[in-house]
C-alpha cells in the first residue's frame, strides 16, 4: 500500500494545487518514483488511499493502482485498516507516498518473516533526533518504546521511524474501535502494553520524507548528486549536466553543476545555470534568465531576464505536463 491521502500542510503553497505525493522530483512525481521502485522489486499488486485532489492521482496512475477514497481522513493506521480486505492473509507492506527512497523492500519482508513478529518497522540512524520519532529496541531488535522528536541530549535512540512497515494481518486485532487510528498514538502503544513482539529493520539505504520545502530541495539535490538509486531520464552532457529528449544546452552557459534538464525544455539565448538546478519537462526559460540552486517544476515559464536564487518555481498544469510526457 502506498499512503497518499495526507494534506501535505508543510509543503504549502505547493499543496494548494497538488496532493503531496504528486510533487515533482526531477522528471516525475515522488509517488511515481515509489511505484516504479515497487515494480522493479516485484511488487505488482498495489493499492493507495486518496483524499486530497484524488482525481490528480487517479488521472496520473490510471489502472496501475487500485484506489480507496477516504471521504474523511482515517489516520496513518486507519487508512491501512480500511483496505485490509485487499491484503487478506498476506503480509501487509506499507510505504508513504512522499518517501523518496531506494530501500530494498524484499529485505524488509525477509526480516519480518525471520523475526516472527506481528510488525516490523524500518528505521535509519539520524543525527538530528529532534526532527523525528525515534525507536528504542533491545539487542535482538525487539521494540521497547518510542520517543517523539527528542532533543539529542535526551534521546534514547538515534534510529528514526521511516514510516515503512511490514505487518501480519493480526495487527488489526490491536486497533481501536473507532474508524480513525494513528500508528504512533493508537496502535504501537497497544502492542507494547500487550507485550506483542514487533521489531526494527535498520537500513543504510537512502530515505527522505519529502514532507517539507527543505526536504524537497534536499531530496532533489541528492538525486542530482547520485546519492540515491532512482530511475531518471536524460543523457549526460559533459560532466555537469543531464538533458532530456528534445532539450538542448547549446545556447546555455552552465556556470556550475550539477544541472538536470527534462524533456522538451526551451531556452532563450544567454541563459545561465548555476547548480544545483533542476528544470522540469516542458519548461520555457526566457532569454537572459539566470538560475542558481533552484527547482523549476514541469510546464513552468521563467520570464526573460528573471533571476531565481534558491527558488522552487511552479505554475499551472504541472501534473498535466508530467502525465503527457510519462505516457509517451
Amino acid at each position: 500500500m502506498v499512503l497518499a491521502a495526507g494534506l501535505g500542510t508543510r509543503l504549502k503553497p505547493i499543496t494548494f494545487e497538488l496532493p503531496k505525493p504528486m510533487v515533482p522530483v526531477l522528471d516525475r512525481p515522488v509517488m511515481a518514483h515509489i511505484v516504479g521502485m515497487l515494480g522493479r522489486q516485484g511488487f505488482d499488486q498495489l493499492i493507495t488511499n486518496v483524499h486530497h485532489y484524488p482525481d490528480t492521482i487517479r488521472g496520473y496512475f490510471g489502472d496501475r493502482l487500485e484506489y480507496r477514497h477516504e471521504d474523511e481522513l482515517l489516520g496513518t493506521a486507519g487508512g491501512v485498516r480500511n483496505v485490509a480486505d485487499f491484503f487478506g492473509d498476506d503480509p501487509v507492506v506499507i510505504i508513504s507516498g512522499d518517501a523518496l527512497t531506494d530501500i530494498d523492500l524484499n529485505a524488509l519482508v525477509e526480516r519480518h518473516r525471520a523475526t516472527g513478529g506481528v510488525a516490523t518497522l524500518t528505521v535509519k540512524k539520524v543525527t538530528e533526533t529532534s526532527e523525528y520519532g525515534v525507536v528504542i529496541h533491545d539487542e535482538d531488535g525487539r521494540i521497547q518504546g518510542f520517543q517523539e522528536k527528542p532533543p539529542a541530549e535526551e534521546a534514547l535512540s538515534e534510529l528514526a521511524n521511516c514510516g515503512i512497515y511490514c505487518f501480519t494481518s493480526e495487527i488489526f486485532d490491536y486497533f481501536p474501535d473507532e474508524p480513525f487510528a494513528d500508528w504512533a498514538d493508537d496502535v504501537f502503544p497497544v502492542l507494547l502494553d500487550n507485550d506483542v513482539p514487533f521489531y526494527v529493520h535498520e537500513i543504510d539505504d537512502y530515505w527522505n520524507d519529502v514532507g517539507s520545502l527543505d526536504e524537497l530541495r534536499q531530496g532533489t539535490w541528492d538525486a542530482l548528486h547520485g546519492k540515491l538509486r532512482i530511475e531518471v531520464t536524460g543523457a549526460a552532457v559533459g560532466e555537469d549536466a543531464v538533458v532530456g529528449d528534445g532539450s538542448s544546452l547549446d545556447e546555455v552557459e552552465v556556470v556550475s553543476g550539477p544541472v538536470w534538464v527534462g524533456a522538451q525544455v526551451s531556452f532563450g539565448p544567454g541563459v545561465r545555470l548555476m547548480g544545483p538546478v533542476a528544470i522540469g519537462d516542458g519548461c520555457e526559460i526566457g532569454e537572459g534568465a539566470s538560475l542558481r540552486e533552484s527547482i523549476v517544476f514541469p510546464g513552468t515559464e521563467v520570464a526573460a531576464g528573471e533571476i531565481l536564487i534558491g527558488a522552487i518555481h511552479g505554475g499551472t498544469g504541472i501534473v498535466d505536463r508530467m502525465r503527457a510526457l510519462d505516457a509517451l
